[in-house]
């Protein structure tokens, strides 16, 4: 692969490969975007299939980072680090202290946190080596309650858009993926009145949620062709493809999980079959918005406030989308890059 080409693809500023022999480190670091401030995005671990994979999904990843961070109104920038490998069978303290020592050596560019198969354990023990690590215990925390909270608030404004009310009571919800934030979704969908229809590929998480929400189990595969209101991905991203788009019999898209349209075209595909899309790193900012209380000095109220507004931020792109006759990830795109034009212009006053 052209690495450059994919870095001009994705508007990436820096890419960094971090290796160490005798932890087993491969891990890569994606710097997309500084504007706004600091980079910032969480660590995952996962079994690429290819070490090319894993450069895409970084930089995939990062950019997406640096739109969620401009829509939210947040002064920060986007990254992101993928570690290659079996997450149950790598994880190490010494392997997160090398990687932390990576993350000192960036000196403040890059501020990472915990996100797929990483834990807030796995942080401190990165934070052992650099302070530029959030989301630690004692402190903002697991994220994953906040990032719930504001994909359920979104969720009500593309309700109240489409069936012209937030309440959920009686709408058939079908979340794909169950783990730490579609988990803590059920809760608050399940508080709402929704009837769920879940899928997961671990089988245990699957029947405690059969038993807490009373929610209905669902292969994996059948999970697109439900006949619900409301399709929650919650899992991987790209789970908006060519397959499965045609099979979607639900009126709203709205779920936590990153970079859910395998490619931007399908967000214009989802608007031509009178589907409202709610784009991923609007709807999922929660996480990050969390993170961002933390570094100003916690305040667990705060953070949920600010995270409430999602609702208002999703009212707006669809606004946009409407206004312009653009796809709702389209419009959420250009809402975040006018953010990060209009402050770019600040950084021209000499100081």
């Amino acid at each position: 692969m052209n690495i450059f080409d994919y870095l001009e693809k994705y508007n990436c500023e820096q890419l960094i490969f971090c290796h160490d022999k005798a932890t087993g480190l491969k891990a890569i670091i994606s710097i997309n975007d500084t504007t706004l401030g600091p980079a910032v995005g969480g660590t995952r671990i996962l079994d690429y299939e290819s070490e090319e994979d894993a450069i895409v999904d970084v930089l995939r990843l990062a950019q997406g980072m640096t739109y969620k961070n401009a829509a939210a109104g947040l002064n920060l920038g986007g990254g992101k680090t993928v570690i290659i490998g079996d997450p149950e069978n790598i994880k190490s303290e010494a392997l997160f202290r090398v990687f932390g020592r990576y993350v000192e050596g960036l000196n403040g560019r890059y501020i990472t946190a915990e996100d797929m198969n990483t834990t807030p354990q796995d942080m401190a023990y990165v934070n052992d080596e650099t302070d530029y690590v959030v989301g630690l215990e004692g402190k903002s925390g697991d994220p994953s309650p906040v990032t719930a909270y504001g994909v359920f608030k979104g969720i009500q404004a593309a309700a109240n858009e489409v069936y012209g009310s937030d309440d959920l009571n009686d709408k058939t919800i079908a979340v794909q993926g169950i783990g730490a934030v579609g988990y803590e979704l059920c809760k608050y969908l399940y508080d709402a009145g929704a009837n769920l229809y879940v899928t997961d590929i671990k089988k245990d998480i699957i029947q405690k949620a059969v038993k807490d929400f009373s929610a209905n189990a669902v292969d994996p595969d059948d999970i697109y062709k439900m006949d619900c209101d409301i399709f929650a991905p919650c899992a991987m991203g790209a789970v908006i493809n060519d397959f499965t788009v045609e099979k979607l019999k639900c009126k709203i898209v709205a779920g936590s999980a990153n970079n859910q349209l395998s490619d931007v075209a399908h967000g214009e595909v989802l608007k031509e079959k009178g589907i409202l899309y709610i784009p991923d790193f609007v709807i999922n900012s929660g996480g990050v918005i969390n993170v961002y209380e933390e570094m100003r000095g916690y305040d667990r109220d705060r953070a949920m406030a600010r995270a409430a507004t999602i609702y208002d931020s999703v009212k707006q792109i669809i606004e946009i989308s409407k206004r312009e006759d653009i796809s709702t990830n389209m419009a959420a795109e250009r809402m975040a890059q006018e953010r990060i034009e209009k402050i770019a212009k600040v950084g021209n006053i000499y100081l």
